[in-house]
């Protein structure tokens, strides 16, 4: 485990954010929409990665889920709910511009961000090693039988 990861294992999920990248939805069939805090997942499909991510970090308690059309929006996220730890899956360049840029926004007090980078990028239909992502969302977590659950 790196540093990112023992920190943030030690914070409840209640304190916590996960941030996704929109371009991990299938765009042939999902049916969810954009709004100002991003995309609104509607739960169309049980085989969509952003569904099954965000699930399980709902299902832990997170305090949210913020899936972002880009860094920015991510960003006026973590300003507005003001996580104690933050898990963030993305594109190499959009994870280490946002590692940046919320150690800039808190300084010293910067959460610990535990990163989880595309295994396929480009923008549309991205994937990522999902069996890791829900690892690292559920760091430090008590994986007690949930229905559905991890």
């Amino acid at each position: 485990m790196n540093h990112a990861e023992e920190k943030l294992a030690q914070i409840d999920p209640s304190q916590r954010i996960l941030l996704l990248p929109h371009c991990l939805r299938r765009v042939d069939t999902c049916q969810a929409k954009y709004t100002k805090q991003g995309l609104q997942c509607v739960e169309c499909n049980p085989d969509c990665t952003i569904n099954r991510l965000r699930q399980a970090a709902l299902k832990l308690g997170y305090k949210g889920v913020c899936i972002a059309p880009g860094g920015q929006l991510a960003l006026r996220y973590v300003k507005e709910t003001s996580p104690k730890g933050i898990v963030a899956v993305a594109c190499t360049k959009e994870l280490e511009e946002g590692v940046h840029s919320v150690t800039e926004l808190a300084g010293d007090e910067a959460p610990p961000i535990v990163i989880v980078p595309l295994s396929k990028d480009g923008c549309v239909d991205t994937e990522v090693n999902e069996k890791k992502a829900l690892a690292m969302i559920a760091l430090g977590c008590s994986l007690a039988p949930v229905r559905g659950s991890i």
